[in-house]
């Protein structure tokens, strides 16, 4: 019904295939957030180095990320989407491999190409926003991101059901569970039409005559000097790198630390994983009518209550809570900070702008995923969450500075973002 209703300026088949396409092609790294800290801290050679697993995958998604965007530039979305697919079918089977071998080396290859998919699968939400129009492109993202729903119930289902396929390799079977999904998505993404965002048109005023020469092309300098091209990129640094340096650690302290079961930890990952796209039904609603810097400060506030639950307690409820908190903050920072970025460029700017931002987001994720296990172990559950609180009181501000800098200057005419100014 969501779809139908706001079929005016999208592209419905393409969210369709891009939002299945996030759901299968995201489960897999769901899977490896379960999976990867609790057998890393069976393989690995020190307890600090037990989430190595997992921030190999966001090492991998970070190092892809701009590669992965250029790529799409030359070849197109729809066969880089399918080439990301192959490459992740391939690590899911050396996943399996490493488990039946035990080798923790051959584990954070694995994950890292998983990772390296993960950076495609970050594209859809890209895609998404080319196939509507301009107003309707927070929407589309939303609606694609959605899709995130079934991947956070896939992925860590998929780790308790293939956990004990094979007795002499503990969550081999998860791994090969993940190749089938990773497979099963390539056929959706055969009937992908390529998005072709429009160009934006100039206003009146702006509309050149023959004598006028094409307006000159802006350095990547000058694009992310814009206050909101700033306050975008910031927010996808700040949602991407504090709920990864909590979520990374959560399965890690729950089953190791605090002794819950895996069954636990994964229900609370898997629910984590559905607070941080179930709420993209209605964020585009929610953007449309709060706007988005009010939005984007909610996502802040969530994530700052997160990190205060977790000084109540190691109980499942305390985990739960914090972890739901953390996924619903994580959902209105990221994707306001998204869309916010879409308005900050022209079309034909789209796939550098878009690389270079993944590049530093994922980039800032990787290094919150290496450091997670090291303050675990050192600090605590509690402590960690702590330092969290420091990057959300710059998000914040920088957020305040934002408003404050539109509100004070008008845009410059033919502005990207003047038509849909943030509130």
């Amino acid at each position: 019904m969501a779809f139908v209703a706001i079929a005016d300026g999208l592209d419905l088949r393409n969210l369709l295939l891009l939002s299945s396409g996030q759901a299968l092609g995201s489960a897999g790294v769901s899977m490896v957030v379960l999976v990867g800290g609790i057998v890393g801290s069976r393989l690995a050679p020190s307890p600090a180095w037990s989430t190595l697993p997992v921030a190999a995958m966001v090492v991998g998604l970070a190092a892809s990320s701009a590669p992965a965007a250029l790529l799409m530039k030359r070849i197109g979305r729809r066969p880089g989407f399918l080439l990301g697919a192959a490459l992740a079918i391939v690590a899911s089977g050396l996943g399996a491999l490493a488990m039946a071998r035990d080798s923790f080396l051959l584990l954070c290859a694995a994950t890292a190409l998983i990772g390296a998919n993960g950076a495609f699968v970050n594209q859809y939400r890209f895609a998404a926003a080319e196939s509507a129009d301009e107003a309707r492109a927070g929407k589309a993202v939303s609606l694609v991101l959605a899709g995130g729903v079934v991947a956070g119930l896939l992925g860590p289902l998929l780790g308790r059901l293939g956990k004990d396929w094979f007795a002499a390799a503990p969550f081999a079977g998860s791994f090969l569970l993940a190749a089938f999904l990773y497979a099963a998505c390539a056929p959706l993404l055969f009937f992908l039409r390529d998005p072709r965002p429009a160009a934006r048109p100039l206003e009146p005023a702006r509309q050149p005559d023959a004598s006028q020469q094409p307006e000159a092309a802006r350095s990547l300098r000058a694009i992310l000097a814009q206050p909101q091209a700033l306050a975008a990129l910031l927010a996808g640094i700040v949602s991407f790198a504090v709920m990864t340096f909590s979520m990374t650690a959560a399965p890690v302290s729950m089953h190791v630390l605090d002794h819950h079961s895996v069954n636990q930890a994964g229900f609370v990952i898997q629910s984590h994983i559905v607070a941080m796209y179930l709420p993209s039904f209605f964020t585009g609603f929610l953007l449309g009518r709060l706007g988005l810097g009010r939005v984007m400060l909610l996502g802040v506030l969530l994530l700052a209550a997160s990190s205060g639950v977790t000084l109540l307690g190691g109980r499942l409820p305390h985990y739960w809570t914090a972890l739901v908190l953390l996924g619903l903050g994580w959902n209105f920072l990221f994707l306001g900070g998204t869309t916010l970025l879409t308005r900050s460029y022209r079309p034909e700017e789209r796939f550098q702008v878009q690389g270079v931002n993944d590049l530093l987001v994922f980039g800032f994720q990787a290094a919150a995923s290496l450091l997670s296990g090291t303050a675990l172990f050192g600090l605590g559950w509690k402590a960690l969450n702590l330092l969290n609180l420091p990057l959300l009181a710059l998000m914040l501000a920088v957020l305040l500075v934002m408003q404050a800098s539109l509100r004070a200057s008008p845009l410059s005419p033919g502005s990207p973002v003047r038509r849909s100014r943030p509130r």
